[in-house]
Formats: C-alpha cells, structure tokens, sequence
C-alpha cells in the first residue's frame, strides 16, 4: 500500500490517449515531501507516516523551528498518513512521484473554493418557481421553511442561503492517467478541490484498488 503525498494544484489540461480520446487532467506537483516522524501503535496507538512538504513560511512558531531542526529538514506543512508499512521508511527520506502508478486510483482531499453568500438554487440545486404572470419577485426564493403550530419552528439543518464553499472536501476514487516523474508531477482524471497553488493531500482510495 502506498504512502500518500501532499501536493500543489498547478491547474487542468487535458491529454490525448493512444485511442484517440481526450481525457481531462489536474495536473498536481507533488515536489519536497519529505518524511518527518513516526506514530507507532505502541506510543500513539496506531500506526502512521508524518509527512512534510518543503514551502516557504515565515510565520513558524518556535516548537516548529525546533521540530524541523531536530529533524534536519527544510521546514514545511505537516500531514499523517495511517499505514501499517512504516517500518521501510526513515526520516528524512525523500519522497516523489514513482510511490504511485499510472492507473492507480486515489482519494485527493483539498478546501473548496469560496464562492460567498450564495441562494437554495446555487448552493442546493433547488428549482426555480414559476416566472410567470402572478409570481412578485420569488422567482428563486426557497419558498416555505416552517410548519403550523407544531412544532411551530424551523427545523436545524434546513437547506437554506448562505455561505457556500470554502469547505474541506474529498473526491474519491480519481484514476492516474500519467505522471512526470521527474518533475514529480501527477495528471488526475477530472477536477479536484480548490484553486490553482492550493495544497491538496492524495493518498491511495479505499474504495477502489
């Protein structure tokens, strides 16, 4: 089973497969993971792989400048991934693109974009109402909320406006058309979470293999 990496959404193109067909791809730069620490089953209770990848922070507080210079790596955002196959891993190590397979599926977890205050119709495919003749500006309005007397209240978690996006998101099961391993860049069938130079972590899916 594969470690999984953290990476950087460079943006989307598409590829051209040996049939003919035009597949569209993220393309995702998984350069500077490095491993970081182990969590054992003995210590921690279960058994994971603390992986950093290298950017560029100024904000580090003192505990994290220690950490990273206890370790001998360049500093850099932190990611465990549960595994039981650490043992062949030490820290330090250098990780690329090869860890995974073309035709591999993944699971890529990443923050939506914001899209801000939004209605029931963008934000939960609602329908329109009628626009016609005797409708006075409820043309997208969610229409009623509540009931009657009981229990007379709206109830919690009511499909209704409001903030829409900037969300921790997975998107499961994603195919690995191609990859650059030299550039350590991975091509995704499909779109992914979030904008061009946001983080994304990949790991190997749980429901395909």
């Amino acid at each position: 089973m594969s470690i999984g990496l953290i990476g950087k959404k460079s943006g989307m193109s598409r590829l051209f497969l040996e049939d003919g067909e035009s597949v569209p791809v993220t393309a995702v730069s998984v350069c500077g993971n490095f491993v970081a620490g182990k969590k054992t089953a003995d210590k921690n209770g279960y058994n994971a792989l603390l992986v950093s990848k290298t950017t560029k922070s100024n904000n580090l507080s003192k505990s994290q400048s220690e950490f990273f210079k206890k370790i001998s790596i360049n500093p850099g955002n932190l990611t465990e991934f549960k595994s039981d196959d650490i043992e062949n891993y030490e820290i330090g190590t250098h990780l690329t693109a090869d860890m995974f397979e073309v035709g591999q599926y993944v699971d890529v977890t990443g923050t939506s974009k914001g899209k801000g205050y939004a209605g029931v119709i963008k934000r939960h495919n609602f329908s329109m109402q009628d626009a016609t003749h005797g409708n006075s500006l409820a043309h997208r309005a969610h229409g009623s909320i509540g009931q009657c007397q009981t229990p007379g209240r709206v109830w919690k978690g009511k499909k209704m406006s409001g903030h829409m996006g900037n969300v921790k998101k997975t998107v499961q099961s994603l195919k690995i058309v191609d990859m650059d391993v030299e550039n350590n860049v991975i091509y995704i069938k499909g779109a992914v979470p979030g904008f061009n130079g946001s983080e994304l972590k990949i790991k190997p899916s749980n429901k395909k293999s």
